[in-house]
């Protein structure tokens, strides 16, 4: 989760938020017995903490341990990086890390939960590299005597909540240990995102090893049935499912196309070896095969024996959302918005350096640039303000610096101050004008940036995270035309534009929003 209680809202298809999330759950419970586990890594989105987001940071931990505990009714908790961001002290839930011998951390036994008529075993351990600040004894014994303790009490299914630096430590740590039926992998900072999310448990021995994706935006279901005659005895069969079946033909479709494509320069290439053209088409329609095969039966259960499913599921918006949660969200945002600005109004405003330029707003811009503001007006940077007043995150640290002139830099935007330099104005990409403005505009050299280095937006608030389809090209040609950078508008040519690129994510994102949801 690392902190995450909702996505930003930026991207066109935001994903992970913990009222779906939740949600989700509910409705799962409702169909049968469910055991809800995380492998770790929940409370912060930093580590360490910058002091400004202190306040913030502490009312979002708390929110997700009430959530952990009250909603989703988490079974068992491991210990990552992102628990630690504020001492031991503040861990808060006790976790299931069996290697772990620091007094100071709240840990509690491996455990063993009823589901319905099954005994599962639920220990974590943690790698010596995955956590800093704790002290961490052998997690392979660790965990194979964690095993042996809930196997001798009778669990049928065995899973391990495993903390690592990475993929490769995690399975190499789930080899040594053996005996894991499902093993979760947490790994820190090194989750991966939804669309590098493995699709596929990894078999490793009678092992199953599933990640899931980073800051709660992919949630891993697995839908286990245990033979009656011997439950768990052989290990476990992926018996792919719908949600599988789904991801696998999305995948084979790209290869399907890649191919394709392939044949056809092939076709156009008369020097093109024919036994590997030959050896490329007998791929293709394996492929092929494989897709039908997928379509007509993505349930495949063995004629006896336990076997899973599992699905990577995408936490998107057309998901529902749980109505208690989006309150306390509600709740957080308002609480977190009040701290902020309380805090930011008794910090000193940072002092401008002497003979530096500070900003003084498209006000002052407009007395000799009106032409340029005015074009400017036109543009997605003058509402940038109203988009996250509309979402009620206008007061929120993580979001505020990319929709204001000049945050957290001398004479520029703050939480206590900041009514005359809201939106993204002129001085974002030109830099503070007050040095210009005094002397009219025949300052030498001139203060202002006339041209931006061109990884400006990239690095700034166009990241990949906050901006999935950014392309610097597009984009200018939105904010360059006829009042501002015509002649480089006219250079860049005719092309994409950041609108349309947008506008067709969020068209095939869809732009309804589940049951109950607000946002």
């Amino acid at each position: 989760m690392r902190g995450q209680i909702g996505p930003c809202g930026c991207t066109s298809d935001p994903l992970g938020d913990i009222s779906r999330t939740t949600e989700l759950v509910d409705e799962a419970r409702r169909a049968g017995p469910v055991i809800v586990v995380d492998a770790g890594s929940l409370l912060y989105s930093q580590n360490p903490i910058p002091a400004q987001l202190k306040d913030q940071e502490e009312l979002k931990a708390n929110l997700l341990q009430a959530i952990y505990r009250d909603q989703l009714h988490v079974a068992a908790v491991g210990l990552g990086p992102a628990d630690l961001a504020n001492g031991k002290q503040s861990i808060r839930l006790p976790r299931e890390a069996a290697d772990v011998t620091d007094p100071q951390v709240p840990l509690e036994p491996p455990k063993l939960i009823d589901a319905g008529t099954a005994k599962v075993g639920v220990f974590g351990v943690v790698a010596p590299d995955a956590v800093t600040g704790v002290t961490v004894g052998d997690p392979v014994a660790a965990g194979k005597a964690a095993i042996r303790e809930l196997r001798g009490k009778g669990a049928q299914v065995i899973v391990g909540l495993v903390q690592a630096p990475n993929k490769h430590d995690a399975a190499q740590l789930v080899k040594a240990i053996g005996g894991i039926d499902f093993a979760i992998a947490g790994l820190g900072l090194n989750a991966p995102e939804p669309n590098d999310t493995p699709i596929e448990g990894e078999k490793l021995g009678d092992t199953w090893l599933v990640i899931p994706g980073n800051r709660g935006q992919v949630v891993s279901r697995i839908d286990v049935t245990l033979d009656a005659a011997s439950p768990g005895a052989a290990g476990f069969v992926d018996a792919i499912g719908s949600g599988g079946a789904a991801a696998k033909i999305a995948a084979l479709d790209k290869r399907l196309a890649d191919t394709d494509a392939d044949l056809a320069r092939f076709a156009a290439d008369k020097d093109a070896d024919p036994k590997f053209v030959a050896a490329t088409k007998v791929e293709r329609d394996q492929l092929a095969a494989q897709r039908v095969e997928l379509q007509k039966h993505p349930l495949v259960t063995p004629a006896h024996g336990s076997y899973f499913t599992l699905d990577q599921i995408k936490i998107n918006k057309m998901l529902a959302c749980n109505a208690p949660v989006q309150t306390a969200i509600a709740d957080y945002d308002r609480q977190s918005g009040e701290a902020n600005v309380k805090a930011a109004a008794s910090q000193p405003p940072l002092p401008i350096p002497p003979g530096e330029a500070t900003y003084v707003g498209k006000g002052q811009c407009s007395d000799c640039h009106q032409e340029q503001v005015d074009f400017w007006k036109t543009t997605v940077h003058s509402h940038a303000w109203q988009t996250l007043v509309d979402r009620g995150q206008q007061y929120d640290l993580s979001c505020f610096g990319c929709h204001v002139t000049g945050s957290d830099r001398p004479g520029g935007a703050s939480l206590a101050k900041n009514e005359n330099l809201r939106d993204v104005q002129c001085e974002v990409c030109h830099g503070p004008g007050s040095i210009h403005v005094a002397k009219g505009g025949n300052e030498k050299p001139i203060a202002l940036v006339t041209s931006p280095p061109i990884d400006l937006c990239a690095t700034q608030c166009h990241t990949k995270e906050h901006s999935d389809t950014f392309q610097y090209e597009a984009y200018l040609r939105d904010i360059t035309g006829k009042g501002h950078a015509e002649k480089l508008h006219q250079k860049l040519g005719d092309g994409p534009t950041g609108h349309s690129l947008r506008s067709a994510a969020l068209d095939k994102a869809g732009h309804a929003i589940g049951k109950g949801c607000t946002k």
